[in-house]
């Protein structure tokens, strides 16, 4: 699909990015007060801008007062654009440059305002077309396909005595993500729960004797899938 993108403002950009991200993780339709809290901007700006994406032609969302904004076809197809470009980015950031899994996304956030459609395809095709960005978050291709995703759930969630996979985190909080590092948390660890608290998780993971504590605040930015034995 061509990728017209770089015709929106960064800041629409920003906008398209973050209802489809709060779309995947809370469902539609999206309140202009939870969007407000993710971009850091006030809610009367946020409605103000919603209002007029919903009037251009074509339209790149719909918004209804009191219950909020979803996506058309036209803005979940630009918002796909910008998210690959993002995590290809977040990538690059990783694999080639040797960046920390938790300074990509800021770095990232800077930068894909700035890709055109064809450097961005270069770098996917350097690294591979990779499916997955260093959080575990999927890389939507160039024909904007998603890989297959398993049903995941948060460790918040997970039952104690139950093992599962970390499949992916949530990667805006750099703070977050050093800590998950240095406890050895990443996509693709086997886990089990033997025991929660009201402040810790006592996690076993694969290869290690001792558990280790998890912040239990920690345990929302943590999604997992089944583990097969």
């Amino acid at each position: 699909m061509s990728d017209q993108t770089n015709n929106l403002s960064q800041a629409v950009q920003d906008y398209l990015k973050a209802i489809y991200t709060l779309a995947q993780r809370h469902g539609q339709p999206v309140g202009t007060t939870q969007l407000a809290a993710h971009l850091a901007l006030t809610p009367a700006s946020v409605t103000g801008m919603v209002q007029k994406l919903a009037r251009q032609a074509p339209p790149l969302l719909r918004y209804e007062k009191h219950r909020g904004v979803s996506l058309t076809a036209e803005g979940e197809t630009a918002a796909l654009h910008i998210i690959r470009r993002h995590r290809l980015l977040e990538t690059l950031l990783h694999d080639t440059l040797g960046y920390g899994w938790d300074e990509v996304h800021e770095e990232a956030e800077r930068l894909e305002h700035a890709l055109s459609p064809a450097l961005t395809q270069r770098i996917a095709d350097v690294l591979g077309n990779p499916r997955h960005d260093p959080h575990g978050q999927p890389i939507p291709t160039r024909e904007l396909q998603l890989p297959p995703r398993p049903a995941a759930m948060a460790l918040a969630a997970l039952p104690v005595g139950e093992t599962a996979v970390l499949h992916h985190v949530r990667d805006e909080d750099a703070a977050v993500l050093r800590q998950l590092a240095a406890l050895g948390l990443r996509p693709g660890t086997r886990l089990t729960l033997q025991a929660r608290t009201a402040a810790h998780l006592i996690l076993l993971l694969n290869g290690r004797a001792d558990p280790i504590l998890l912040p239990a605040a920690l345990a929302n930015h943590i999604f997992l899938e089944a583990y097969t034995p």
